[in-house]
């Protein structure tokens, strides 16, 4: 399944995205109402009931085209955002980084989502802010020392991800979080994948954009640290939770990698990102309001 989140009058909804349009499951198309809270609170087991709206509804639920709802980030309010850095080979050739022995992991907040087609402002604390294509996991069961080959059947789904970057502010410290938690630089979704959707999490491409012209086109093959081994290596040291979300690390073609003069990202670009089957996320930028501010 597709699973969506949108915004209604009374707050965040969850739908089911068909070829036909978009099933809302909040109660509005018939059954008994699906929240995106529940959805996440409950993992796993929260798919039978999504499943089983979806089938009391196909044969007389009224369909919202995508292009009427107000999407939202496709997991609602997730525990925590985790992130994966240099976890691509020839991403961290092009950065002249040494290919690192364990997952280096950093924290993102719920500040830093964003939906697809939302705008993101570009804050004037910082000037080179740069993309980044990231398959993003959702944790569907608690997961505890979880060992790497049950890891996956811990996963909900998968989502597209943006990691956006300010690279001068990532680079201030050896500590990448400044960087990497400005408001609304994790864009996901539109979509959140189930599972049995994703056969193989390492045989997906991934590719993106800006302003039409490609910039990242690679595949999660390369990446040096499997989902099942991230997931696997994270619950060793800390328990994940359903709804809880990983993006994964991004392929070579960041704007960080290019020979100078560097020419980054600035408002009035459009960036989108897409892993294969997941949907395409497309990110605005704009000029943040106010006054530059001395960092």
């Amino acid at each position: 399944m597709k699973l969506l989140v949108f915004q209604t009058s009374s707050g965040a909804a969850l739908g089911v995205a068909t070829s036909g349009g978009v099933v809302p499951l909040d109660g509005s198309a018939g059954g008994d109402a699906m929240t995106p809270a529940a959805l996440l609170s409950e993992g796993e087991p929260a798919l039978r009931r999504v499943r089983a709206a979806l089938e009391r509804s196909a044969s007389g639920a009224h369909l919202v085209q995508e292009t009427e709802l107000q999407l939202a980030p496709c997991v609602h309010q997730p525990g925590k955002i985790m992130a994966v850095g240099l976890n691509y080979r020839r991403h961290a050739h092009e950065t002249g980084a040494t290919i690192p022995e364990t997952p280096i992991l950093f924290s993102k907040f719920a500040n830093t989502l964003a939906a697809s087609c939302q705008p993101v402002a570009l804050p004037r604390v910082a000037t080179q802010y740069d993309y980044e294509v990231e398959l993003g996991v959702v944790i569907g069961r608690r997961a505890s020392a979880v060992p790497v080959e049950e890891a996956l059947e811990y996963v909900l789904g998968y989502c597209s991800a943006n990691d956006l970057s300010a690279r001068d502010l990532q680079m201030r410290t050896s500590q990448w979080l400044l960087g990497k938690t400005l408001d609304g630089f994790c864009p996901i979704g539109p979509y959140l994948v189930t599972r049995d959707e994703v056969p193989d999490p390492q045989q997906l491409e991934l590719r993106t954009w800006v302003n039409g012209e490609l910039r990242q086109n690679s595949s999660t093959a390369d990446m040096i640290f499997s989902v099942a081994e991230i997931v696997s290596y994270a619950s060793q040291y800390m328990t994940l939770d359903p709804g809880d979300v990983i993006i994964t690390g991004t392929p070579e073609g960041v704007i960080l990698g290019m020979p100078e003069p560097r020419v980054w990202l600035k408002p009035g670009d459009e960036v989108t990102v897409e892993v294969q089957g997941l949907g395409r996320l497309v990110t605005p930028l704009v000029a943040a309001p106010g006054p530059r501010v001395n960092p």
